[in-house]
Formats: C-alpha cells, structure tokens, sequence
C-alpha cells in the first residue's frame, strides 16, 4: 500500500509541474505580475482592469503596451 500512495504522491507532483508549466507558458499569472510591478515600480498609478489588459495585450501593440 505504501508503494501505491508513494506513486500517487509522485505521479501529483508531475501532472503540478505540467500544470504550472502549461499556465505559465499561456500566460496565466501575467496579470498578476504586471500588478505587482506597477505597484512596485509605479505606486501612483492604478493597474488596467483584467479584461483591459487582455485587451490592450492582444490589441497588437507589442512592445508598446509595457509601461516600462
């Protein structure tokens, strides 16, 4: 029984790293970077709303649409 919970606990572990691997590459947790930079490096601003964001991100304007 013990073998079976071991391979368990290994196989959950792989299919987390799969999944942060998969968000991260998509781009999952870039609203909450871009959040914490501009609160890091632009107290004074207030961040985009989510969906303006996405929007401005896809929007086309590539390079443009970092504030840094």
């Amino acid at each position: 029984m013990a073998v079976v919970r071991a391979a368990a606990r290994h196989i959950g572990r792989g299919l987390r790293g799969v999944r942060w691997y998969v968000t991260t590459l998509l781009g999952d947790h870039d609203y909450e970077r871009y959040v914490a930079q501009l609160a890091r490096d632009h107290p004074d601003l207030a961040p985009e709303s989510l969906r303006e964001y996405w929007r401005s991100r896809h929007a086309g304007a590539g390079a443009q649409a970092r504030c840094c």
